[in-house]
């Protein structure tokens, strides 16, 4: 994926990109599955753009238990301004789940004010901005999905989430069922339980990571 077409750099031509590239002294690097590319406890100072391949945000707590954040794809930004993050001694990862590409800019760089005031700089900013509160937004969901009491709440209301943004009543999971369960806080196999009832109840239907819900907008409630 060119720069030009991820979020961050929206507006903005894949010529004047590169200049601000190379302006802002990034770094671009490759990594492959299982590779940590960010670690948010030790480099705030950095901005991530994923520019190819998928990677995970992933928290494990004191007592090793593994939660998954978010999933990245290609074009998305990452970094201490779009997550969670808390000093409790927890630590918080982006890994790599498919062969990643991604570019590094130093968030000082980006947020100074160009010495020559370019158009481009100040369109960059302002999809910074843009980015920080979508993902304030996505945020806003991730805790509604984790503040319901019980598993069946949490999947009902996380479907009812994916529904929204497939803009149909059918849609494909962006991850397996055992990363469902850490995404969701929950045991794999009382999970898998809830899947069945809800199957059998005729709220959902299920083929492989493809669900339909038979209840528009039905979300836990």
């Amino acid at each position: 994926m060119k720069l030009a077409q991820t979020p961050l750099f929206e507006g903005i031509t894949e010529q004047d990109c590169r200049q601000m590239i190379r302006c802002f002294g990034a770094a671009e690097r490759e990594f492959s599955p299982g590779q940590t590319l960010y670690d948010f406890g030790s480099e705030e100072s950095r901005v991530g753009i994923l520019t190819a391949g998928q990677a995970r945000v992933v928290r494990i707590d004191i007592d090793g238990n593994r939660t998954i954040l978010e999933t990245l794809g290609p074009g998305e930004v990452f970094g201490t301004l779009f997550t969670f993050y808390s000093r409790t001694g927890d630590s918080v990862t982006a890994v790599c789940e498919r062969e990643c590409r991604a570019v590094f800019i130093d968030r000082g760089q980006i947020t100074k004010r160009c010495s020559r005031a370019c158009a481009c700089h100040s369109r960059l900013v302002e999809n910074l901005l843009s980015l920080v509160s979508a993902k304030a937004i996505y945020l806003s969901s991730r805790i509604e999905i984790l503040s319901r009491r019980s598993i069946r709440e949490k999947l009902l209301c996380y479907f009812g989430y994916c529904q929204s943004l497939s803009g149909g009543r059918e849609f494909t999971l962006p991850f397996s069922l055992s990363a469902l369960a850490e995404y969701i806080c929950a045991d794999r196999s009382a999970m898998m339980r809830q899947i069945k009832q809800l199957r059998e109840e005729g709220l959902i239907v299920t083929r492989g990571r493809q669900i339909r819900l038979s209840a528009p907008g039905k979300n836990g409630n």
